[in-house]
């Protein structure tokens, strides 16, 4: 997969996860990716100081990001 190949799957996942978000007064972008494996994502809105934004960040934006971009192994979140 090319770099621009993994940027375009990873905004698809981000297109997935952002109704939920949105319904919430939530959103999120992409920060970067860091060496085809690093996920860099930046949670905003009413996400920026909700306490679940942990569980968040495990259970549906990484799941669904590397669903889309299997050879991702880390994705955090950037204030």
């Amino acid at each position: 997969m090319t770099h621009e190949e993994l940027i375009l799957n990873i905004e698809k996942a981000l297109q997935e996860i952002r109704p939920f978000l949105n319904s919430d007064g939530g959103d999120i972008s992409l920060v970067s990716v860091e060496d085809e494996k690093h996920v860099k994502v930046r949670l905003e809105g009413a996400c920026t100081g909700c306490s679940l934004s942990l569980s968040t960040m495990k259970a549906g934006v990484e799941t669904t990001i590397k669903r889309y971009a299997p050879q991702i192994e880390t994705v955090v979140n950037v204030a």
